[in-house]
């Protein structure tokens, strides 16, 4: 659905003042130019993150990272990060970890996550978060393919890893104790630093040299391992300060985990890239604790998703006056289409409006955004971030007009792109097979000012009389009507015919009943088309989604079908 409305942009001095101008003009090598290891020839990403901010006398106390955890914080400069990072290197290489070995991080939230990532960049070894919920038989698929020569972890959850997968890892980097016993080599990282050597020049490498590797969902396969390289800095850098209004001395909060892309990169390089804090809650969460983390920590740019939003909104409207928000300037969300409802709540409730991004774990950065000194049209991706050329194409890699549906593509060149799929060279290619385009697999439109509207993915388009429809224009109505908290639909085949199937999740006071299911029928072929019928509808407590929120169409179509689905909080997106 496209909303005629626009909101006047929120912050016109922003650091992108001109999306225009900017547009015309940008180039990558104007941010490579500010990075020194372009120019030395010396590229580590912890050195441009860490190392260059905790050399300079004036800024190597300033806060880097701030932790909450079970109501305590955890503070660390970026000398202290550097200092840390070269300890906890010097552990890894000791210990037998080497230059592009794998190292698995198996924790929730934490100080050790973070400073195994920088000494693993720092080593030139790939590193891998992992969702601390991962099933057995999502922790095992992971270890087959990537092979990991180590895994960082608490024994708690060691005791949840597979047994064989454990018995092939030569190390075991254990946050508290007791030994496990499941491991060649076990060593207890609190005991082991004690009197490690705190320098450590970063390894010197290539820009398309590996960083991290993340799993990502296989719709039509298994998990695909995404790889990333340390070049990648010069988009977070870029993407950060422009996407995200990042300036020197910021305080972000990025509230994802680092096991998924978003926390990756914009709760620690990105940030890092552009001399910024980086405020991680580790607690679950709470509507009260959302509020009080924006309050206390003082944050001035906040990364979160439609679910954590629709979330506050539920948890009522009096909550957010209780608190302090006057210095958070920018909120950005990312993991789902933006409900305009959600911007609206937003925009009354928190006194900023959101401004929605779109990227993949493949791209690696944000490629899409509504930029702060920029107009917003609610329900809208925004428009492309300067350095990135997109389009819509047909099943045949032909761009196509204006306001006409068709799959999202981007003209690869921009730094952050995925360099593989780890050992799936042919799914890796299967990207470019439309003319060299990077094809998402997303379904958008794009109006005639250049703003992209998400249609859902590729493999749920719904034909509705002669034209193509996304289920997120059905979906949109649906949730107009009073009833309908939550809505998502999907096409079945019956006999050969495609019919459509709705699932709602109905507000508090209205109960699932046959006059509803017919109501909300009719409400959609009236406010929609009289050619999109819903022929079913069916009552939900809940919709399946991923851990960021993103729902899955594809559990719906399984569960029509029979088949088995496992549990959608534990997949990935």
């Amino acid at each position: 659905m496209m909303i005629r409305a626009r909101i006047d942009a929120e912050n016109p001095q922003a650091n992108l003042k001109s999306y225009p101008k900017t547009y015309r003009s940008f180039s990558w090598s104007d941010i490579r130019q500010e990075l020194s290891c372009f120019q030395s020839g010396k590229v580590n990403i912890v050195h441009e993150a860490i190392d260059r901010w905790a050399l300079i006398p004036e800024f190597r106390a300033t806060k880097a990272l701030v932790i909450e955890t079970a109501g305590r914080s955890h503070e660390l400069s970026f000398s202290e990060l550097r200092r840390l990072s070269c300890q906890w290197a010097n552990l890894f290489a000791s210990s037998g970890l080497r230059k592009g070995d794998r190292l698995f991080i198996f924790l929730p939230p934490c100080p050790e996550l973070y400073l195994a990532m920088l000494a693993c960049a720092r080593l030139g070894a790939l590193f891998c978060p992992l969702y601390p919920t991962l099933s057995f038989g999502e922790f095992e698929d992971r270890f087959k393919n990537a092979q990991p020569q180590a895994l960082l972890t608490s024994a708690d959850l060691a005791e949840r890893a597979p047994v064989d997968a454990l018995s092939e890892v030569e190390l075991l980097f254990l946050t508290n104790g007791p030994y496990p016993k499941l491991a060649r080599k076990e060593i207890l990282v609190s005991d082991a630093l004690a009197g490690v050597d705190e320098e450590r020049e970063p390894e010197w490498v290539d820009p398309d040299y590996p960083l991290y590797l993340l799993y990502t969902s296989g719709s039509t396969g298994p998990p695909k391992g995404i790889v990333h390289a340390h070049g990648d800095m010069v988009g977070h850098l870029a993407t950060a300060r422009y996407a995200l209004d990042l300036k020197k001395n910021d305080r972000i909060w990025t509230d994802g985990s680092p096991a998924w892309v978003t926390g990756a990169v914009y709760s620690a390089f990105a940030p890092w890239l552009c001399g910024a804090a980086s405020i991680v809650q580790a607690e679950p969460f709470a509507a009260s604790t959302w509020y009080r983390t924006l309050e206390r920590h003082q944050v001035d740019v906040w990364y979160t998703t439609p679910r954590t939003i629709r979330k506050l909104m539920e948890a009522g409207d009096d909550l957010p006056g209780r608190y302090d928000l006057s210095r958070l300037r920018h909120i950005a969300t990312v993991g789902e289409a933006l409900d305009p409802e959600l911007f609206y709540w937003a925009k009354s409730n928190l006194k900023r409006s959101l401004h929605d991004t779109w990227w993949m774990t493949e791209t690696g950065m944000i490629c899409i955004a509504n930029f702060a000194s920029m107009d917003i049209k609610p329900g809208s991706m925004g428009k492309p971030m300067p350095g990135v050329e997109a389009t819509v194409i047909d099943e045949n890699g032909v761009p196509l007009p204006e306001l006409t549906m068709g799959e999202l593509a981007l003209k690869p060149g921009w730094p952050a792109m995925m360099k593989q799929i780890w050992r799936d060279d042919r799914r890796y290619q299967d990207y470019f097979r439309l003319n060299g385009w990077f094809a998402t697999g997303d379904m958008v439109l794009r109006d005639e000012e250049g703003y992209y509207y998400h249609q859902g993915r590729i493999d749920d388009l719904i034909k509705a009389g002669d034209i193509f429809i996304g289920p997120y224009e059905i979906e949109q109505v649906l949730r107009r009507h009073p009833a309908a908290m939550e809505a998502a639909v999907i096409s079945r085949d019956k006999g050969g015919q495609a019919l459509l199937k709705g699932f709602v999740v109905v507000n508090p006071g209205y109960s699932a009943s046959n006059r509803l299911n017919h109501e909300l029928r009719a409400f959609v072929s009236a406010n929609l088309s009289p050619d999109v019928r819903l022929q079913e509808i069916e009552f939900l407590e809940a919709l399946p989604k991923t851990r960021s929120g993103k729902l899955l169409r594809r559990v719906l179509r399984a569960r029509e079908l029979g088949l088995p689905v496992g549990d959608p909080l534990k997949m990935k997106d």
